[in-house]
């Protein structure tokens, strides 16, 4: 597998498509941070990671739906930077998502953050995904 991201933002893609309550992710660091966040903004429900089944783990992502319509809280995961196709950003050109309704996760030299949070930190790094 050449992109471990894209396949976790796939993977959370068709869980939300298929309706899944729950999704299953092999973990990494980068997968359980990205998690973290999602989960502070208030895209998904609850996480936990399970360590031992694999060398690195897995991470379970219980997905938030709408009580009244089922309605996912994810509309949709973009990934940005590829491996072929790296997108950096500095802190003065921020991409804002959705015209700041959604985020965009990025990379930076002080761990993995949103776009609010590195705009405010004043540091730039790489466009990991958007998420609205």
């Amino acid at each position: 597998m050449t992109d471990p991201i894209a396949d976790y933002l796939t993977r959370l893609r068709n869980a939300i498509k298929a309706n899944h309550r729950v999704v299953e992710v092999p973990a990494s660091n980068l997968k359980k941070e990205i998690t973290k966040i999602l989960f502070e903004q208030g895209y998904i429900l609850n996480y936990k990671f399970i360590e031992g089944e694999t060398p690195a783990g897995i991470i379970k992502i219980a997905l938030k739906y709408d009580p009244v319509d089922r309605v996912n809280a994810i509309k949709g995961l973009k990934r940005v930077s590829r491996p072929g196709l790296r997108q950096y950003t500095g802190y003065k050109e921020m991409p804002r998502v959705l015209n700041g309704l959604g985020i965009a996760i990025l990379s930076t030299s002080q761990g993995v953050m949103t776009n609010k949070a590195a705009a405010e930190k004043k540091v730039g790094g790489e466009v990991l995904c958007y998420v609205y």
